[in-house]
């Protein structure tokens, strides 16, 4: 089978490089967008997000026992506990899918039954504070309480319904577990590894602290726009207008060489305080796990973190960034207006294709609020808009690729048509209230 795999892999790179129309401007410009989403995404999230992450799975493997796992996430865990614990841990982690994949791995391998670390592995990205504070501000109060509740009840019940369809797999999965030899006698004490991880933590969400984007850039010839930043390269940056100045419209988005533009002004607050001490904070975690690990960690320990932490890396990130440029690519080659024009309603076939994209392309945490807000200016229905709020931030090209490489394919569809389906009817539930309570 993996020779298999590998076959199928060597033979779609061949058909791109032989079939590719590279004739085609559109072709070549969605190639150029896909390499500069790939640098997007390489600067701004992959050492400070994907990496950190990468040690915290490491860790896990490596230091958390198979019996503490299986107590509180396991088959025979109270299922009020672990599912609890699992749906809301967004909100402390307050990371995006990037961060979530490789502590989701890590907890899956070590024991955590397929039901909580599925709730883990949806709401993790889902609920994390600061977009639904964002989508609230931007789009509304009560869609942003929509996307809060429902990112709590679909991790709760897309949980349940894979322990329930896989049970028999996780039966056979949980007796292999149990012919395992136990882990050996805990070398620190509870409140020593529960530090440690915290300080872990702590490092990934500060590295990872989000910038709203909100700025006002001031271009060479004068002219002033206030806008979202939604990316930058080493020489461009990508904004969307939003508020009408010199005959651009809400929602438009521009592209600027840096060279074009004299000064960014960034909003001031609590977020941005935060954002721009946010390696002072994540330092000086950084540098208490060291001490922690120097003082309370042997040689031997620390090569098997470090050994399994590459192992992690090996798998994820080309799948992570051969999703990212794939992303890029179909991204570029469907504009903002045609997929408005395909959710203008409360349909059944809005909410779905709605839905879809939220699963299949990838959205930072925070770029998806001026998105949907361009979208919804262009005529995007609100049931549609929660949709793709509630499948974008836990699925996307990236997250299925790595998602089917821990727990397999069929687990991965099932996952994926349950966000799908369940989007889909809260969409078409959410919008069928809000138009009545509109008109």
């Amino acid at each position: 089978m993996r020779e298999w795999k590998i076959f199928v892999a060597f033979l779609a790179v061949f058909l791109a490089a032989y079939f590719l129309p590279l004739s085609s401007a559109k072709v070549t410009g969605a190639i150029l967008e896909a390499f500069k989403m790939l640098q997007w995404y390489a600067r701004n999230h992959t050492l400070a997000c994907v990496v950190p992450a990468l040690f915290i799975a490491g860790g896990i493997i490596t230091f958390l026992s198979k019996e503490a796992v299986l107590r509180h996430l396991g088959p025979k865990a109270n299922k009020v506990e672990a599912y609890s614990v699992a749906s809301v841990s967004g909100t402390v982690l307050a990371v995006c899918s990037c961060s979530v994949l490789p502590m989701f791995a890590g907890i899956y391998r070590v024991g955590a039954g397929l039901g909580p670390a599925s709730a883990f592995l949806y709401s993790g990205p889902a609920l994390n504070i600061l977009a639904i504070f964002l989508t609230a501000r931007v789009l509304g109060f009560q869609i942003g309480v929509a996307r809060a509740v429902g990112a709590i009840v679909f991790g709760i019940i897309i949980g349940l319904i894979m322990a329930v369809i896989f049970r028999k797999d996780e039966q056979e999965r949980n007796e292999a577990m149990a012919d395992l030899p136990e882990s050996p006698p805990a070398r620190r004490s509870l409140w020593q590894m529960v530090l440690y991880f915290a300080c872990m933590m702590a490092f990934l969400v500060f590295s990872d602290w989000y910038n709203p984007g909100n700025v006002v850039v001031h271009r060479r010839d004068g002219v002033t726009i206030p806008a979202v930043l939604l990316q930058e390269t080493r020489d461009e940056v990508l904004i969307q207008v939003d508020r009408p100045v010199g005959g651009m419209k809400v929602g438009d988005k521009i592209t600027l060489a840096k060279a074009e533009i004299e000064r960014i002004e960034e909003a001031q607050g609590l977020v941005m305080a935060i954002f721009h001490m946010k390696w002072i904070l994540a330092g000086a975690m950084g540098l208490a796990v060291l001490l922690m690990v120097w003082r309370w960690f042997d040689r031997d320990e620390v090569a098997e973190w470090m050994h399994n932490t590459w192992d992690f890396a090996k798998l994820l990130i080309p799948l992570l960034f051969g999703g990212v440029f794939i992303v890029g690519f179909l991204g570029a080659l469907l504009p903002d207006e045609q997929v408005a024009g395909l959710v203008g309603d409360n349909s059944l076939k809005s909410n779905l294709v709605a839905s879809v994209v939220g699963c299949l392309f990838y959205f930072a945490t925070l770029t998806e609020v001026p998105i949907l807000q361009a979208l919804m200016e262009r005529g995007m229905h609100e049931g549609p808009a929660l949709a793709l709020l509630l499948a974008g931030p836990a699925l996307s090209i990236p997250s299925l690729l790595v998602i089917r490489s821990v727990i397999g394919l069929k687990k991965t569809a099932v996952f994926t048509i349950l966000v799908v389906v369940m989007a889909t009817i809260v969409g078409m539930v959410y919008g069928a209230l809000s138009t009545g309570v509109s008109s």
